[in-house]
């Protein structure tokens, strides 16, 4: 078996320890220690603890803009695509729960810049998946009466709560609750 590469095993051992410990109270030496590595090594692929909770949720994202990406161009039906794509979020926010769980409570400790930088890829991911909303509104397959933004915004403040009740032992599975959601979403904006 082989070891995990040093940037993935910084990158683990930090996500566990800033959900167990909270940021804050996570030191260099905590994490470097766990990972058994040197500090010249973390900072050889991480500028920073800053540049750590970055990465944590920005791999996440750019896993799921990918995602998202596909799914808005793969030529299925507005409503297909957005059942897809409601389901994809939510299946992989849960596989990756400790890694959202750990960003939102610790987002506002990111260097400004790192803040904004964060903003302006979760923003470009919630346009193109409000472009899906808006494809389907205007070809009268959704409801025009709400605007795209309000369901965007709501859609998400649901998946940003998972991290409060979802337990990977619980009766649903990802893929459950991925369902659940999705046909929420998608019966909601039947005209």
């Amino acid at each position: 078996m082989t070891e995990e590469p040093v940037p993935a095993r910084l990158l683990s051992v930090a996500t566990r320890l800033f959900a167990e410990r909270g940021f804050d109270r996570t030191s260099v030496q905590e994490i470097v220690a766990t990972a058994g590595v040197t500090k010249g090594a973390m900072y050889h692929y991480f500028g920073s603890k800053d540049d750590l909770l970055h990465e944590i949720y920005s791999r996440v994202l750019r896993l799921q803009t990918e995602q998202l990406e596909r799914v808005v161009h793969n030529g299925r039906t507005v409503t297909q695509r957005l059942r897809s794509a409601a389901l994809d979020v939510v299946v992989s926010s849960i596989e990756n729960l400790d890694d959202t769980t750990v960003f939102f409570q610790s987002m506002h400790q990111l260097s400004p810049e790192k803040r904004k930088a964060v903003r302006a890829e979760r923003r470009r991911y919630h346009v193109l998946f409000r472009s899906l909303i808006e494809e389907g509104q205007r070809e009268g397959v959704f409801r025009a009466d709400k605007p795209a933004d309000i369901v965007v915004d709501f859609f998400f403040g649901s998946v940003h709560h998972l991290s409060v009740w979802y337990r990977a032992d619980g009766r649903l599975s990802a893929q459950e609750v991925g369902a659940h959601y999705a046909d929420l979403l998608v019966t909601s904006l039947r005209p």
